[in-house]
């Protein structure tokens, strides 16, 4: 198993570093909301010659340490250590660049053979480069882009982080996931935030080179071509690149979204996202906020139609192309409703989601963005097949807040999770407990340690429609992170 006496000598030797290169109250570049999404604080400026555009960018630099231990099919480990380097250039008549180089390394890990076995883990290396060249770790450029802004615009083009409804860097692993194609975001419309994007290719967090978006790799004379292309364990393993190069199929993403503060206290959301000739949503999400004394209230609806554009046809219904018991094996026309209030006080914050699938197909969501993300998602669970429900109770704490220990915080979340006991291409059902823990320190600013525990309990004697035993979908599983930003 692990060496814990060389993990814990690397994390020691993370902080060291992160010790030497910060001296305590510098303000960091970056922060990280607890999702570890980049929120940046420092940007370089405009400029009015070439040479300071290069001159008067900035650098970010970001160093990581991920390690997981499940138990989800097999027991099984896996060390990412690594980190990022960003540049940005100044803008010189609003034109600007930005390249980002990554790195995940695994100093600790299982036989080649048994990459097979990575679930949550196998994001901090490529299971397609262990098992055909034995080798362990990604260096890749996942962000390289061009753009052009100005008080009201912002034009990028080349390879890029596009945070969407269904589009996300998803970034709690080693390396994000990024795209390739033209985005768009821009305010001129008041009171209102609006995006789009032509995406072309993909890079999943665990790829080292772009992929296609919609396409499932089955090459019959690679043992291991699923993990070429899509291999998101949200993927509809029906859509093959084979497949769509029979029908002639260019598997090209669009997306556009809104998002609208006209009226006080009132957030309307509408996204729009369709791979043509394939499937298509439009979403709605309505937030509200109003207070009751000291404590507020946010209540918020959302609710996704998804359309059937000839994927449906091509791949069936259930995304593991397992389609008895769907009323129309070949649709995949569906619609997901959700509903959450959050209460907040102080250093609390309680949150109670719903969501229910329509009984119709499941829902396509392969580029880190899930439908049911904010209502009733616990950590790595996919709950968005045909006729699941799903409620979840999810508190916040924020010892630093309620002054007990600054940087502290903690999130615990419990789902109950109702799939279709019916269908033999849906998990069985499962209750989920997780618990986070994330610290900050004020001494060292940019320095994140993260800490994630999930304890599944699924049914065991759950048979489907067809006689079938379903898989037990219990596990255990923990995951140590840490984040240093400079």
């Amino acid at each position: 198993m692990i060496k814990l006496k060389s993990i814990v000598g690397l994390v020691l030797g993370i902080v060291s570093v992160s010790s030497m290169a910060f001296a305590s109250g510098d303000m960091a570049k970056r922060t990280l909301k607890s999702n570890m999404t980049e929120v940046y604080k420092v940007l370089p400026p405009e400029v009015d010659n070439l040479s300071d555009m290069f001159t008067g960018g900035e650098f970010y630099g970001r160093l990581r340490f991920n390690s997981f231990l499940s138990d989800k099919g097999e027991d099984h480990y896996v060390i990412g250590a690594g980190g990022s380097l960003i540049y940005k250039s100044a803008y010189l008549n609003g034109f600007g660049f930005t390249a980002g180089l990554y790195t995940t390394q695994n100093p600790w890990h299982m036989d080649d053979a048994d990459a097979v076995l990575y679930k949550a883990g196998k994001g901090v290396l490529s299971r397609y480069d262990v098992l055909t060249q034995g080798k362990y770790g990604i260096t890749s450029l996942a962000q390289a882009y061009l753009e052009y802004q100005n008080k009201a615009m912002s034009v990028k083009a080349g390879r890029l982080i596009y945070e969407s409804f269904l589009t996300k860097s998803n970034d709690t692993k080693m390396i994000p996931n990024t795209f390739e194609g033209v985005t768009l975001s821009t305010n001129i419309i008041p009171n209102t935030k609006f995006k789009a994007a032509y995406l072309t290719r993909q890079k999943l967090r665990d790829h080292s080179e772009f992929h296609h978006l919609l396409a499932y790799g089955d090459d019959a004379s690679d043992p291991y071509a699923s993990y070429t292309q899509n291999d998101d364990p949200a993927m509809h393993k029906g859509l093959t690149f084979s497949k769509l190069q029979e029908a002639g199929i260019d598997d090209k993403l669009i997306t556009f979204e809104a998002k609208n503060n006209a009226i006080d206290n009132l957030s309307l959301t509408f996204n729009y996202t369709a791979v043509p000739d394939l499937v298509s949503s439009a979403m709605i999400q309505a937030d509200y906020r109003f207070d009751v004394g000291e404590l507020k209230v946010s209540p918020a609806l959302r609710y996704m139609k998804q359309f059937d554009d000839g994927a449906g046809e091509i791949g069936g219904a259930n995304l593991k192309t397992k389609t008895f018991g769907y009323s129309d094996p070949d649709s995949l026309d569906s619609a997901l409703y959700g509903a959450r209030v959050d209460l907040a006080q102080d250093a609390w914050k309680l949150r109670f989601g719903y969501t229910k699938i329509a009984d119709e197909g499941d829902l396509i969501a392969p580029w880190r963005g899930f439908p049911t993300g904010g209502f009733s998602r616990a950590m790595a669970q996919y709950n968005w097949y045909a006729n699941t429900k799903t409620y979840m109770v999810r508190a916040d704490y924020d010892f630093g807040k309620a002054g007990l220990v600054p940087g502290l915080k903690a999130f615990v979340r419990y789902a109950i999770q109702d799939f279709d006991d019916n269908k033999p291409g849906v998990q069985a059902d499962s209750n989920v407990l997780t618990l986070d823990i994330l610290k900050e320190f004020d001494a060292f600013p940019g320095l994140y340690m993260k800490t994630r525990m999930a304890y599944v309990d699924g049914d065991n004697d759950t048979r489907a429609g067809d006689g079938m035993l379903k898989s037990d979908s219990s596990y255990n599983e923990f995951r140590f992170e840490i984040n240093y930003l400079f």
